[in-house]
C-alpha cells in the first residue's frame, strides 16, 4: 500500500502561504467530502484487488480505524475512559494487541497499516491549500498597516511557549517568528484536520461499507446498494407529511429479484442516543411503509461496549426483534478486550459472547456471505 502523498509543506519562499478562514472552510470540506472520499476509496480497492467476505474487515480497519493520540493505543473506546489506570486502558491494550496481530503487523507499526482515509484526505487538504495560496493578494490587504506590527497569520505565543519550553533543553538557539509560525500553522491545522475525523469516521463508514459490498462477488449483482438515499426513493415507501423532514437511510440494498429492501444504519459507535434512535427511524421506516411488504432493518456497528451491542441485539418492537442483523465489523475485538472482565461487566460480556455463538450478534464477513446465498 503506497503512503498518503500530496502533503507538501504550507509555505514558500515568503514564508506562510496564507489561506483566508472561508478559504480553508472550503478546502476542508472539499478533500473530506463525498466527492473526494469516493476517489481515494477507488484508489485504495484498485491498489488491494479482489475483496472476499473472509477479508472485508480487514479493509475496513485499515481505511477507518485509527490511534487515540492520547494513550497511543488504537481506538476502540472512549478516549476519556481509556487512559492509564481505567479499565479501558485494559482492553484498549489487548484489542490493539489483537488487531495488530491479525492485520500481521507489529504493536508499535500498527498506526502506519491504519487510519489510510484520513491520512489521504489529510494529505489532499494540505495539497490543495498549497495551491490555494494567495500570498501576493495577502501582501496587498497588508500593506496599509505595514511598520505598525501588526500580528502575522499563525502568531499564537502562548502555543509557542508551550512548545518550546518543553524543547529548551535540547534547543541551540531560537527559532525565528517566522519559523515559530509556520509551526504553529501547522500545529493548529492538525487539530483542525483530527476535528474532521467525525464527519469521516461517520459518512466514510456508510462509503466504505458500499464499496465493499460493490466489490464482493455476487453483491452487486444481486442487489442495487443504495448510499444515502431518500427513503421515498426506494421501493415500496412513499412520501410523508409535506411538514416532516424527509428521511434519509445510511444504507440500502433492493434485491434484484423480488425487491426485498434491506435498510440499513451504519454507526461505527452506539450512543445513548443512537439507540433511541433505532426505534425512532423504524417506526418512521414502517409508517410510510405503503406496500406492507416486510423490510429488513440491519445495523451495522464497530461498537465496543457489550452492554450496548447486547441491548442492540435484544430490543423490540412489538412482538420481534427489532433489528433483523446485528452485525460488528469482527467480533472477535470485544471479544478480546472482554477476555478478563470486572464482576461488574460479566453479566453482559457473558450475554454478549452468547449473541456472537449463536450469530444474532455476527461478523461482517458472516453478513457478507449470507447476502451472497440469500439471492
Amino acid at each position: 500500500m503506497s503512503e498518503p502523498h500530496g502533503a507538501e509543506p504550507l509555505s514558500d519562499d515568503h514564508g506562510l502561504i496564507e489561506v483566508n478562514p472561508l478559504e480553508s472552510t472550503k478546502l476542508a470540506n472539499r478533500a473530506f467530502g463525498e466527492e473526494n472520499r469516493a476517489r481515494l476509496l477507488a484508489d485504495y480497492f484498485s491498489e488491494v484487488g479482489d475483496v472476499g467476505p473472509e477479508t472485508a474487515w480487514m479493509h475496513v480497519y485499515k481505511l477507518l480505524l485509527s490511534i487515540d493520540r492520547t494513550i497511543g493505543l488504537a481506538h476502540c473506546y472512549e478516549s476519556d475512559k481509556c487512559q492509564p489506570g481505567r479499565p479501558w486502558y485494559a482492553r484498549s491494550l489487548a484489542f490493539h494487541d489483537w488487531v495488530s496481530g491479525a492485520l500481521g503487523v507489529a504493536p508499535s507499526e500498527l498506526g502506519t497499516e491504519i487510519d489510510w482515509l484520513f491520512k489521504r484526505a489529510s494529505a489532499d487538504l494540505a495539497s490543495y491549500a498549497l495551491r490555494a495560496g494567495h500570498s501576493e493578494k495577502v501582501r496587498q490587504q497588508r500593506r496599509p498597516y505595514q511598520g505598525r506590527a501588526f500580528p502575522e497569520p499563525g502568531d499564537d505565543p502562548e502555543l509557542m511557549s508551550i512548545v518550546l519550553d518543553g524543547l529548551r533543553p535540547w534547543l541551540n538557539s531560537m527559532p525565528p517568528a517566522t519559523a515559530q509560525r509556520v509551526l504553529a500553522e501547522r500545529i493548529m491545522a492538525y487539530l483542525t484536520h483530527e476535528n474532521k475525523r467525525k464527519n469521516l469516521i461517520g459518512e466514510g463508514f456508510e462509503d466504505t461499507l458500499a464499496a465493499i459490498l460493490r466489490r464482493v462477488p455476487g453483491i452487486s449483482d444481486a442487489y442495487t446498494i443504495h448510499t444515502r438515499a431518500m427513503l421515498h426513493n426506494l421501493p415500496g415507501f412513499h412520501r410523508g407529511p409535506v411538514n416532516e423532514k424527509p428521511r434519509q437511510v445510511d444504507l440500502a440494498l433492493v434485491r434484484k429479484s423480488d425487491q426485498q429492501r434491506t435498510l440499513i444504519t451504519a454507526k461505527w459507535s452506539v450512543r445513548a442516543d443512537r439507540e433511541e434512535q433505532f426505534m425512532s427511524d423504524f417506526r418512521d421506516y414502517a409508517r410510510v411503509n405503503f406496500g406492507g411488504e416486510a423490510f429488513r432493518y440491519v445495523l451495522v456497528t464497530n461498537e465496543f461496549d457489550a452492554a450496548r451491542l447486547v441491548r442492540a441485539c435484544d430490543r423490540r418492537a412489538e412482538n420481534s426483534l427489532l433489528l433483523t442483523d446485528v452485525v460488528h465489523v469482527n467480533p472477535n475485538g470485544p471479544k478480546v478486550a472482554y477476555a478478563d472482565v470486572s464482576p461488574a461487566s460479566k453479566n453482559k460480556c457473558v450475554d454478549m459472547r452468547r449473541h456472537i455463538e449463536s450469530r444474532r450478534l455476527s461478523s461482517l464477513d458472516d453478513w457478507l456471505q449470507r447476502l451472497v446465498s440469500d439471492h
